[in-house]
């Protein structure tokens, strides 16, 4: 019988597959490759806010992809926002990486939020001289908020605790505590009460205790091996840090009230476009702040009765009555921006949340000032008018008060472009107007005055300004 000779392309795909499955079940019993050995780092300071919570999200999402062997957060707060505590605790119990949260270095606090993010690690320690506790909630001005409110939020505020020491394993009672009574303890104390799980003294020591753990997360059961780990720093990234650093009650204050100051500037000198365009950005950044921070819409409210009030002290002239009622008006808002006052629900919070008095009579103080040079300005102004009218002539009150009667009909120049409100001059004199159908008068052109309001002079346009021969 005749053989027929393999096809050699059919051999080299036979062998092939033989080599492949021949390893491929090599493969299968080689163990796999070990877990990564990166243990991730990263450090949570001062107030707690929206921003805080973020980092934490990015961190423990950084770990996770990963796959490390955990995540350290090393704190130190007094506390935070109540939302954002919930956020953070809602990321760290979900955490598929364990999260060891480090109350460091010594003297450092895991005050108000900190208790609950630290009882919410996997794993939870101390070091010597630190402490964490009084976690009872208070109102945004640091004060004791209402009875009814007060019973509804630290109700809650308890019944989490107690959720979280439960689902970690830890005695519940000491930590309710923390919020019905504002108990505190020291890391010794703490770690007796079984609210946390061992002292360190420093990262190095936390890491050498922690080698051959057991703990258990969402995914399951993993043992750390840290004999050899490789340590890496999680930072805030600059706009994480920017944002932190603006969401402060004085800061957020000072954003707007600028903003506010920039916008009055240039409606003062139209044209001139840079304190608006200032104003602007100022007002941005300030209510980007406030986004991160419990504000109090009431506070806004009368920051802006501030700027209006002052907008109508420097064009229809309350000779300072309209200045006092907007640095009164600026400064009320200031204390009410981050208070429990007015409608809605009071913003509960851990920590002081507040304007610095300090910055409060900075601000207002420097507005008093705006206002009384508007307002010497007025009445020098009116005067220098009575004295004019009357050595002219011309038109005055019977009783001798100043009039600005004899302005209207007159004619003038426009100064600075009128856009519609502008400067103008009569004669010698120098005028704050605007333009009687709203239009844009140029600088040159002759208008005449057709009403006068205060300082304000309303104003029609009568000829273009000469054009220079040779020039279109």
């Amino acid at each position: 019988m005749r053989v027929r000779k393999p096809n050699p392309v059919v051999l080299v795909i036979c062998s092939a597959l033989v080599c492949a499955g021949v390893f491929g079940t090599f493969l299968h019993f080689v163990p796999a490759e070990a877990q990564s050995r990166a243990v991730f780092v990263l450090r949570i300071e001062d107030t707690i806010n929206p921003v805080k919570s973020r980092v934490i999200a990015r961190a423990v999402a950084t770990a996770i992809e990963a796959d490390a062997q955990l995540l350290v957060i090393e704190l130190d707060t007094p506390g935070g926002l109540y939302d954002s505590t919930r956020e953070i605790v809602e990321t760290l119990l979900e955490s598929e990486v364990p999260v060891v949260v480090f109350v460091s270095p010594r003297g450092a606090q895991a005050g108000s939020a900190g208790t609950f993010i630290t009882a919410a690690g996997h794993i939870a320690a101390m070091a010597p001289g630190s402490n964490i506790g009084a976690a009872t909630p208070v109102s945004g001005s640091g004060e004791d908020i209402g009875e009814t409110l007060a019973d509804k939020v630290t109700n809650d505020a308890a019944a989490l605790i107690r959720s979280i020491a439960e689902e970690r394993g830890r005695n519940p009672d000491p930590l309710e505590q923390t919020v019905r009574t504002a108990a505190s303890y020291s890391a010794s104390e703490a770690l007796e009460a079984n609210i946390i799980d061992l002292l360190a003294d420093d990262l190095p020591d936390l890491l050498a205790q922690l080698d051959g753990w057991d703990v258990v997360t969402v995914s399951g059961q993993r043992v750390l091996e840290l004999t050899d780990y490789d340590l890496q720093q999680v930072e805030m990234q600059w706009r994480e840090r920017f944002v932190d650093f603006i969401a402060n009650p004085n800061i957020a204050f000072l954003l707007i009230s600028l903003g506010s100051l920039g916008l009055v500037f240039e409606l003062m000198t139209p044209g001139t476009i840079g304190p608006g365009i200032a104003g602007v950005i100022c007002l941005g950044l300030g209510f980007l702040a406030l986004g991160n921070l419990p504000f109090n819409w009431a506070g806004v409210a009368f920051i802006a009765l501030a700027v209006v009030l002052a907008v109508l002290e420097i064009f229809v002239s309350g000779f300072g009555a309209l200045g006092i009622g907007a640095v009164v008006s600026l400064v009320i808002g200031g204390l009410l921006l981050f208070g429990g006052f007015g409608g809605g629900e009071v913003p509960v919070n851990f920590p002081d949340v507040s304007v610095s008095h300090w910055v409060l009579v900075g601000v207002g103080g420097f507005f008093a000032l705006i206002a009384g040079y508007f307002a010497y300005e007025a009445i020098s102004s009116r005067v220098l008018g009575r004295r004019a009218v009357v050595a002219g002539g011309g038109l005055s009150d019977s009783d001798g008060r100043s009039s600005t009667g004899h302005l209207l009909g007159q004619t003038g120049r426009v100064t600075r472009v009128l856009n519609p409100r502008g400067i103008v001059n009569l004669g010698d004199e120098t005028w704050s107007a605007i333009s009687d159908d709203g239009a844009t008068i140029r600088e040159g052109s002759q208008i005449r005055v057709v009403a006068v309001r205060g300082l304000m002079l309303t104003v029609e346009f009568v000829a273009s300004p000469p054009t220079v021969e040779g020039q279109e």
